[in-house]
């Protein structure tokens, strides 16, 4: 458990529950900003296993927010009756209002009925909703309104007008909209949201990184020991080898010789062809991937859909320079993650949990504002964390089942594909921007 000082000492750290935490892509934004998170709350628990490994000194509870009451988690995190600080989460919403039914009456959005319970019940200072921008489209507005009517009912304000934020525009190598709700309890001073920072390019990114496909260790294993090259002021921050003032998060303890979240990806020499006539900045008439441009930004990366929903993976990127699509760890530095946050072994999990996550500078820039409202100027621990066990990247769901208590699996299994049918992505497909999690 962390450390707490009093509440008047400026210097304290704020502290935050991540719902619907999935990996941590909030969490690790807010942890930056200057928060403790005290606790995550992920239905996967193979997702929840992957949190605790990176946040080893929270409370990862992987249950549904359906059956879990605020006094449950305060419970579990030993909080006690002390104010938290905030609350944020991107829930999953699919259902939209008809004539004459609301959108919060839709079974399918109990999740977001369920983030607002949550809310009115730990109370917190303030409350972060983050989702697709779509919701503030169309006839998804008036399930907004909802959204903002029942944080309304809780003895939150909502921040008008709302905003929708480019992760491009906050430091982020990456096309990413996302819309942010924030609200502010009743006598707490409201938060502005965040200015824009410089960009980044692809290059900046992953230019550092070696070629995937000149380890054959890569073919069996997400890991091996690797050499950089010249490294852009970008990546030497998320390597720690430069200071980043505005990062406020624990030191994690991990060795920088290795390069994780690797494994290759296997290609037909046909594909290779295809990938390699492409040029940067344009997208492959047969698999329709994106070839990134160096010098550009990423398109949104997308995380598919679980076998109740298909077992679809998203289209991934084809690397700027190289005939093949991004690694999971490629994928991750497009995301702003440090190299010292792990994914899960697989490579179905890892894109899976960066592409359900909030890129952690994003998350930094609006956790920031909560700061400065909260009038805090928390500092920089110096004490490193260890790293969660390596097992927990390698679970199976069963594995992950087990390790959380669970007498099932609450979430759908994945269809495995047989090994000549890994190129079979590479054919036409269609990608439709869902209103799901992203959190």
């Amino acid at each position: 458990m962390f450390g707490a000082m009093s509440r008047e000492d400026p210097r304290r750290r704020p502290t935050v529950v991540d719902l619907f935490a999935g990996a941590g892509g909030l969490s690790l934004g807010f942890e930056q900003a200057g928060f403790d998170v005290v606790a995550s709350v992920e239905v996967d628990p193979i997702h929840a296993a992957v949190h605790h490994h990176n946040f080893p000194a929270s409370t990862a509870i992987s249950r549904s927010v359906v059956c879990f009451s605020g006094a449950q988690i305060r419970s579990l995190a030993g909080l006690g009756k002390q104010d938290i600080d905030a609350v944020c989460g991107g829930a999953p919403c699919q259902g939209f209002s008809t004539i004459g039914k609301r959108a919060l009456d839709d079974p399918r959005n109990s999740l977001v009925h369920h983030f607002c319970r949550l809310v009115s019940e730990l109370r917190p200072r303030y409350a972060v909703f983050e989702n697709v921008r779509g919701l503030t489209m169309g006839a998804h507005k008036a399930f907004l309104d909802e959204i903002i009517e029942a944080l309304s009912a809780a003895g939150y304000t909502v921040q008008l007008p709302y905003r929708v934020l480019n992760a491009g525009d906050h430091g982020v190598p990456q096309d990413r909209k996302r819309l942010f709700l924030l609200a502010t309890r009743h006598g707490q001073v409201p938060p502005d949201y965040p200015a824009p920072s410089p960009r980044v390019t692809v290059q900046e990114a992953i230019g550092d990184l070696p070629d995937a496909d000149l380890f054959d260790e890569l073919l069996d294993s997400d890991h091996v020991v690797a050499t950089l090259g010249r490294r852009s002021l970008y990546a030497r921050k998320l390597r720690g080898e430069a200071v980043d003032p505005d990062d406020l998060s624990h030191p994690r303890r991990w060795n920088p010789r290795l390069l994780t979240a690797s494994t290759r990806t296997a290609h037909t020499e046909l594909s290779r062809a295809r990938f390699r006539a492409t040029t940067p900045g344009t997208t492959e008439p047969i698999s329709r991937f994106l070839k990134l441009d160096p010098a550009g930004r990423c398109n949104t990366l997308r995380a598919g859909t679980d076998s109740a929903r298909g077992a679809f993976t998203s289209p991934r990127p084809i690397h700027p320079h190289l005939a093949r699509v991004i690694t999971v760890r490629e994928a991750a530095r497009l995301h702003s993650y440090p190299d010292w946050f792990r994914f899960h072994a697989t490579k179905w999990h890892g894109f899976r949990q960066i592409g359900n996550s909030v890129p952690p500078l994003l998350a930094r820039a609006v956790a920031g504002c909560l700061v400065k409202a909260l009038g805090l100027a928390p500092g920089k621990p110096t004490v490193a964390l260890a790293l969660g066990n390596e097992a927990e990247l390698n679970y199976t769901m069963a594995d992950a089942v087990r390790r959380h208590g669970l007498s099932a699996s609450p979430i759908a299994g994945r269809i495995r594909l047989p090994a000549d049918a890994v190129d079979a992505a590479l054919q036409p497909s269609f990608e439709f921007e869902a209103v799901t999690v992203d959190g």
